[in-house]
């Protein structure tokens, strides 16, 4: 609480004034992404809502405050706290995403098949970090299937996604090394948030005892986007 208390102060003392946020809303927020830094989660500045539009100003982002500030996120991502708050300070509203494959890996899947599936790991005992995106996606965080010094010793998915092959993976997605995910709390055009479901601070578990009820939940609810997710 403390170690809060001291970086909201110095966001609130530092950051730009070009809209109100209260320090309610400041305190909250700085919260949650203080939460995700301290589960270990590597975070990288992204772009937020401005009106309807995306605060990159690109004619027709393909991904309205979705995506990374910088092309540039993967050496930018980190877990360094005063980063964080220089981040914040220079734009209060900026979402966040986090670099997956480092420490956890994500599955990310449609919302009807994401509330069937919570459930079930519920009922299983599987706990996590979930997170919601709007009314579209939930987001199942999970252990990482690691960076190995031997290349050889890793293995890929047909499901892996990165930010180039999205619209490849409109079922189940995979976002591992070379990937990102929004991180709440973030704001969407929309309206809508990416939210927290269970936080952080639960533990990550096995991908693949996950992946198993996911792909049946995604079967179910006719959300596949291939007839194989083997892994190869």
């Amino acid at each position: 609480m403390e170690a809060s208390s001291r970086w909201t102060t110095w966001w609130r003392r530092e950051r730009r004034q070009d809209r109100p946020v209260t320090g309610g809303e400041a305190a909250a927020r700085l919260d949650l992404l203080l939460g995700a830094v301290r589960a270990g989660f590597p975070l990288a500045p992204a772009a937020h809502p401005a009106g309807y539009r995306c605060s990159c100003d690109r004619v027709g982002c393909p991904a309205p405050a979705q995506h990374p500030v910088s092309f540039a996120w993967q050496t930018q991502a980190t877990t360094d706290t005063e980063q964080l708050a220089r981040w914040l300070a220079r734009d209060p509203q900026a979402n966040f995403v986090t670099a997956t494959g480092r420490v956890h890996d994500v599955l990310d899947v449609p919302a009807e098949a994401g509330r069937l599936a919570l459930e079930r790991l519920e009922e299983r005992g599987v706990h996590g970090p979930v997170a919601a995106v709007g009314e579209d996606r939930y987001l199942f965080f999970t252990a990482t299937r690691g960076t190995p010094a031997d290349e050889d010793e890793w293995w890929t998915s047909a499901l892996d996604s990165t930010p180039d092959t999205m619209s490849e993976h409109p079922g189940l997605r995979w976002h591992c090394r070379g990937s990102y995910t929004l991180l709440p709390p973030a704001a969407l055009p929309d309206g809508s948030e990416v939210r927290w479901l269970r936080g952080p601070d639960q533990p990550l578990p096995d991908p693949l005892r996950v992946l198993d009820v996911l792909t049946d939940a995604c079967t179910e609810v006719g959300a596949v986007a291939e007839e194989q997710w083997l892994i190869g």
